[in-house]
């Protein structure tokens, strides 16, 4: 579903990617990890389209969608959710829900029920402020409001950071029911090692902007795979 080859992405005169290549498997969860400052949220701000690259190759199913901007690519069916959650403060839970409609025909301007039954709290929050909800909460919702727009790819950046246990567990059990339920696929930027080893099929692992090692789960383990990371 999702083929990238070769990106390089500068900011300014400072490089950030080197010849990044990657890709992910229909239904599949692929999870990038390294340290902090690496380059993995400039990827995945690449590949959502709010930031374009120097060079390189992107193809979504099969169609080149390389340097598209990000409202073209959500139309396209895939879905951002990015670090520090980007949820609109001001705005009640139900209106920051209505953002994902901007990318749907008409007729699918409507929050479907199984947003609520996937978090039930959101329900109780819709007309509460945005900005006024814990930070679990802004992170359920900033799922939910990717969910809305009805991707086929969702990218997730650092979906547990800053966020208490209870929460992590929840938002794990969504992952893992918008693989096997509604075959989304899912490219997830990660550094709880547990979490992102117990979900995910294939794994990358970047340091200063460059793959390092890819692999099946299967086949790098947990021990290989733990040894890689600097964190």
């Amino acid at each position: 579903m999702l083929d990238v080859k070769k990106i390089n992405l500068n900011y300014g005169s400072s490089q950030i990617l080197f010849d990044v290549s990657i890709k992910a498997k229909k239904g599949n969860i692929t999870c990038l990890m390294g340290s902090n400052g690496v380059g993995k949220t400039s990827l995945l701000k690449f590949l959502s389209g709010i930031q374009n690259a120097k060079n390189g190759t992107y193809f979504y199913n099969n169609n080149d969608i390389f340097n598209l901007p990000s409202y073209k690519l959500a139309k396209l069916g895939i879905g951002y959710v990015p670090q520090g959650r980007d949820i609109f403060p001001l705005l009640s839970v139900k209106e920051n829900l209505e953002i994902g409609f901007a990318c749907l025909n008409k007729k699918n301007w409507f929050i479907p029920d199984e947003i609520f039954n996937l978090f039930p709290i959101l329900k109780k929050m819709l007309h509460r402020r945005g900005g006024d909800l814990s930070g679990g909460q802004q992170q359920q919702l900033a799922i939910a409001r990717a969910l809305v727009a009805k991707p086929s790819l969702l990218l997730m950046d650092e979906p547990t950071e800053g966020i208490q246990p209870n929460i992590i567990k929840q938002i794990g059990e969504v992952i893992l029911y918008l693989k096997k339920e509604k075959k989304i696929t899912i490219f997830l930027v990660e550094q709880y090692f547990d979490f992102a080893f117990n979900l995910s099929d294939y794994f990358y692992v970047m340091q200063r902007g460059k793959i390092i090692i890819e692999g099946d789960k299967e086949k790098l383990g947990k021990k290989l795979l733990k040894s890689q990371l600097s964190f």
